[in-house]
């Protein structure tokens, strides 16, 4: 997380969450319930991190994807040992937490992401 002058300028609330590894009061986000066809990208860098097949209702009140773009986010051991953290492999902005061995869908792999960490590209016709 070098130079800012290349990436895009962010709230107060998205630098708390990005730079600072916070985390939004679920089922606020404006991301959670959409359903419309296109590419969440990183709100700090505008990479691309997840398409919109990917995501599912975990019920869990911030967006949820059993996958990832390739070579688009970079999982870290969490703080508290015990969570893997997901930052985007661009910047390193923090986007959430990734969990395993759920059962929710066949991929068996959930990515609980922060909306205030993206931004959506809806597809064009």
């Amino acid at each position: 997380m070098s130079d800012s002058t290349k990436y895009n300028k962010l709230t107060a609330e998205e630098e708390y969450i990005l730079l600072h590894k916070g985390t939004e009061r679920p089922y606020t986000g404006k991301l959670l319930d959409n359903t419309a066809k296109g590419t969440y990208v990183c709100k700090r860098c505008n990479a691309p991190l997840y398409l919109s097949e990917d995501k599912f209702d975990a019920n869990c009140g911030w967006p949820s994807f059993d996958d990832e773009i390739p070579n688009a986010i970079t999982r870290v051991r969490d703080a508290d040992g015990r969570r893997t953290e997901i930052i985007c492999s661009n910047c390193q902005g923090h986007l959430g937490h990734v969990f395993e061995g759920e059962g929710f869908t066949n991929k068996n792999t959930r990515h609980c992401v922060n909306s205030l960490s993206m931004s959506f590209l809806p597809k064009k016709d």
